[in-house]
């Protein structure tokens, strides 16, 4: 590799290495891209996992962060020629008895659906959906003064609940399952503070910017950010793994799309004590057990709601999903496990040959977990589209130690980068002004380690690289 002299190095072409790597291009530097992979995208990534010509999303399938994000928004990447779809149902929930949940774009018609708490259910939401763009700018960011400080500390007082205290202002079993489903995104008991976040950022993205899928797969927004920073003369060299400082050009300014353990690994010599004593204080979450089916045919969800819906929360009712996730995180695996489940294929063609459809689901495992989930995942998909099985002709899985063999970000499978409890919420990896300084100057972290955590929305690169670019560089662009 060529020892050229970078302006900057970004470790790593995940969503957020790229989106830092755009970012720092913007002020006019020249900006090197280093990718372990032999392809950009990380999270967003696509592949024929089980057969030809079925494309299958290795990890993120459903992009409602990624349509709300301020800054992919900015970046206008439908020109290079990102395109999403949205299924007629964002998202839905069935139950034992026949009867289903579903997230509509509409909230009146979803609210409508809840019958008793309708009411309850669009005080809860209204404000949030109809000022999204604003709290969107608060909340996806590090911890800072907002810019709308009432919007904010209105999300903030229900944000901070348990998921399992804001539920008690629903009556409907259907209500609360829907709910459940929702915060338990956050792959954390839902007893934990700071749960209901999770909740109710979902259900508000699924009224404002609703739950769309690329078409194509994941790979393609990707693939559009590489296209984008290649269009403007950046350079990206894949198949190269970073082991320590040698293999990185030399540069003013070095951004790490990795998580706190592997920086330690790689840069350990240059951190001081002190900051390495904090970062290896950073906790990981759960990990996930991940299956990938081609199909000869659509998925035979009993509810109507399930047909029509892109994303699918397998996990009957409220209680059962509490005790689920509680259940995992004290190290053990629930014989009916919460799963969330995929079918894109069922809207977009592209997916799989003619007459066939792909199907995406994972559940939550112990961290580190080896345990093959198939069994329990099939049965709670069968438990609600029964002969599910026998449309199966091929399927691909992966435990905790693939995933993280696929994208070492992955540590012990946990898919978003550390736990995202109340202490590591905001502060990620440690709590200080900027999260996204080291303590070796010049040396940042972008990845869905810092804030605001993970989800493909570009946001953790963006602030990090902006953050270099004051520190190192001396430059402001604009918002």
């Amino acid at each position: 590799m060529s020892r050229e002299k970078y302006d900057a190095v970004v470790v790593g072409a995940g969503p957020n290495g790229l989106s830092a790597a755009i970012r720092l291009q913007q002020a006019g530097l020249s900006v090197l891209l280093l990718e372990a992979s032999h392809i950009p995208g990380g999270g967003a990534r696509s592949a024929e996992l089980t057969l030809p010509g079925f494309v299958h999303d290795i990890c993120s399938a459903v992009h409602p962060l990624t349509v709300a994000s301020p800054w992919l928004n900015s970046l206008a990447l439908d020109r290079f020629g990102l395109e999403f779809v949205h299924a007629p149902v964002a998202a839905a929930h069935p139950l034992d008895d026949g009867d289903s949940v579903a997230l509509y774009r509409d909230l009146e018609t979803t609210a409508r659906s809840l019958q008793e708490d309708s009411d309850q259910y669009q005080q809860l939401l209204r404000p949030f959906v109809e000022e999204w763009s604003a709290l969107a700018r608060d909340l996806l960011g590090p911890l800072r003064w907002p810019r709308h400080p009432a919007l904010f500390a209105r999300f903030g007082l229900r944000a901070m609940r348990s998921a399992t205290s804001l539920a008690k202002r629903f009556h409907r079993p259907q209500t609360r399952a829907l709910w459940a489903g929702m915060a338990a995104h956050s792959i954390l008991p839902l007893s934990y503070t700071a749960t209901s976040s999770f909740g109710l950022v979902l259900l508000s993205l699924g009224h404002a910017v609703g739950w769309p899928f690329p078409r194509g797969g994941a790979q393609r927004i990707a693939d559009a950010l590489v296209q984008l920073f290649t269009a403007n003369g950046g350079s990206i060299v894949t198949d190269t793994e970073v082991r320590s400082l040698k293999d990185i050009p030399s540069a003013r300014a070095v951004l790490f799309d990795l998580t706190p353990r592997q920086l330690v690994s790689i840069a350990g010599d240059e951190l001081s004590d002190f900051y390495k004593w904090r970062i290896r204080r950073y906790r990981y979450g759960m990990g996930v057990f991940k299956i990938d089916w081609a199909l000869d045919a659509p998925v035979p969800f009993i509810s109507e709601d399930c047909q029509l819906a892109g994303t699918i929360h397998l996990g009957g009712s409220f209680e059962e999903i509490v005790k689920g996730e509680d259940d995992v995180s004290k190290g053990k695996h629930p014989s009916r496990p919460f799963v969330l489940f995929a079918q894109p294929s069922r809207f977009d063609p592209r997916r799989a040959p003619e007459g066939m459809h792909t199907a995406w689901a994972y559940c939550h495992v112990p961290h580190g977990s080896t345990a093959d989930m198939t069994d329990a995942i099939e049965a709670q998909v069968e438990r609600f589209a029964p002969g599910f099985r026998k449309h199966v002709i091929a399927r691909h899985t992966m435990n905790t130690f693939q995933m993280q063999a696929y994208n070492a970000n992955y540590v012990g499978g946990d898919i978003n980068g550390g736990a995202a409890d109340i202490t590591q919420l905001f502060a990620r990896p440690v709590m200080q002004l900027s999260p996204y300084r080291t303590s070796r100057k010049g040396f940042y972290l972008c990845s869905s380690s810092t804030p605001p955590g993970g989800g493909v929305h570009g946001m953790c690169g963006m602030h990090a690289a902006d953050a270099a670019l004051r520190d190192i560089f001396r430059l402001r662009i604009s918002k």
